[in-house]
């Protein structure tokens, strides 16, 4: 198999939609996932845009900020006998 101009071009439309390099490969047929992934790498598009690539939860949605705890007192002073 080699990479043709027309399979190129159906490698970065797939990529670029935000499919998988497995759904990639059995599109194309005749190539592997891991062909599929150095191809991505060497055409420098490994960075996916920001609207294919599902949005993950900020951590500070998820788990609320925790409040400062107010300042210890100091101890008391022990008394001389």
């Amino acid at each position: 198999m080699s990479w043709t101009d027309d399979r190129v071009e159906i490698l970065k439309k797939m990529w670029g939609e935000g499919q998988s390099a497995s759904q990639i490969a059995k599109e194309l047929g005749g190539v592997t996932r891991n062909a599929v992934i150095g191809k991505v790498h060497r055409l420098g598009l490994s960075n996916r845009t920001a609207t294919a690539a599902p949005a993950a939860a900020p951590a500070a949605a998820a788990k609320p900020e925790a409040k400062a705890k107010p300042a210890a007192k100091p101890a008391a002073a022990a008394k001389p006998k």
